[in-house]
């Protein structure tokens, strides 16, 4: 006997559960993001000081002492453990992104010599591009991460060999699409399939694969970041991100991005610096003790006249008490009881010609909301080495010479 069709109550039953299970998620994935956030915020303040003073050792000793090597390796780590804060920021939406529009067809095929060295020589990889143009905005850095973040999680599932596909689409998303994914609207989109034939990922795993540090690999052999990663870049780049999978069966992933304006973004070419030494005077506001500590100490040792203050009140006492020519600014954006762009709105007014360097842990979202756009400012990100900090005070007093009415940060 043939099944009644099911009635108008039963399946709007079933999308309001569906719909329900997605806001939930979503919330949770929020959460999480906003804690991870605030850790590696934290987390980035110290290693730019455990960074910052094997920096100085390795200065103060000999290339063949046998403390230089140990300080290196320190150095190495550093570096590593500021990699998965950088996840953790792009997860929680506070890592900065350049958005540019690119067309994914040829940021997939300048992969395509990358990626078998990543995948193995007993996978086989497959890529698939649409004639059309794939273009979007993005972070084309970012891209690369998801690509890769999921080519290496297809070579882990695939550990004796097979076959891992890439395929770039167009697809227009209409209203019915959008009752089953909600988080896209009806428009254009270039729709990336990316597959395996690899273990298949358990059904009871799959409503967790995205959140942070969730990971089925043994110890030692995943951080559960990867997959984080990729939800939070695909999210931020205005697009979504869903996967089928089946035990033994391989895994797909389907990436949905708008498909892009006509116009292009262009990211900003670095001024190139010669040199890392000055005797200009620099003014170092960072309410952390041992992170201004080093920095004020590697910038004399380059040559510079350094003045510092551990917050907005002291910096505005020694400025008034300082009557020599101050050539930069370099403050920490967050601060207690003022924050860098209103010691710098404060310090304009006695010297409008004052440039600013500003510096942080945080990234866009929280900058905002102390009154800080980065885009009209010199900017510095955290965890740096005191070599970038260096290079990034000469390149702004080289931008500071070159347009002496154009004060840097205003």
């Amino acid at each position: 006997m043939r099944k009644p069709p099911a009635r108008n109550s039963e399946l709007e039953s079933g999308d309001r559960k569906s719909l329900q299970a997605q806001l939930f998620q979503a919330q949770k994935m929020d959460a999480i993001g906003q804690f991870a956030a605030a850790i590696a915020h934290d987390f980035n303040n110290a290693l730019l000081v455990i960074t910052s003073y094997a920096e100085l050792g390795m200065e103060a000793l000999s290339r063949d002492h046998p403390v230089h090597h140990k300080l290196q390796e320190i150095l190495k780590a550093s570096r590593r453990a500021a990699g998965l804060t950088r996840q953790l920021l792009t997860f929680s939406r506070e890592q900065a992104q350049s958005m540019q529009e690119l067309d994914l067809n040829t940021l997939l095929r300048d992969l395509e010599r990358m990626l078998p060295c990543l995948l193995g020589e007993d996978v086989e990889f497959l890529l698939f591009t649409t004639k059309a143009a794939a273009r979007v905005k993005a972070d084309p850095v970012q891209m690369e991460q998801v690509i890769m973040n999921l080519a290496a999680n297809a070579r882990d599932a695939m550990p004796h060999g097979g076959r891992f596909t890439i395929e770039t689409s167009t697809l227009r998303v209409d209203d019915a699409f959008v009752q089953h994914r909600p988080a896209l609207s009806s428009g254009e989109y270039v729709l990336i399939t990316v597959s395996d034939s690899g273990q298949g990922i358990a059904p009871e795993h799959l409503p967790r694969i995205f959140e942070p540090f969730f990971t089925t690999k043994r110890p030692g052999r995943g951080t559960g970041l990867g997959l984080a990663t990729v939800y939070a870049i695909i999210k931020r780049s205005a697009g979504d991100i869903c996967v089928y999978s089946e035990p033994g069966l391989g895994t797909t992933f389907k990436i949905y991005l708008p498909v892009a304006a006509s116009t292009i973004t262009t990211a900003p070419v670095p001024t190139r610096v010669e040199r890392l030494s000055g005797s200009e005077t620099i003014f170092v506001v960072e309410d952390e003790e041992s992170v201004r500590s080093p920095a004020c100490e590697y910038l004399t040792r380059c040559g510079y006249h350094i003045l510092q203050a551990p917050d907005g009140q002291e910096a505005l006492k020694t400025a008034a008490g300082f009557n020599g020519h101050i050539d930069l600014l370099v403050t920490d954006v967050v601060m207690p009881h003022m924050n860098g762009p209103e010691l710098a709105e404060k310090l304009s007014r006695d010297r409008p010609s004052l440039p600013v360097l500003y510096v942080s842990g945080y990234a866009d979202p929280t900058l905002i909301k102390h009154g800080f756009h980065r885009t009209a400012a010199m900017f510095l990100q955290k965890p740096y080495t005191l070599k970038i900090l260096a290079a990034k005070v000469r390149e702004a007093l080289t931008c500071s010479a070159l347009k002496p009415n154009a004060p840097i940060g205003s």
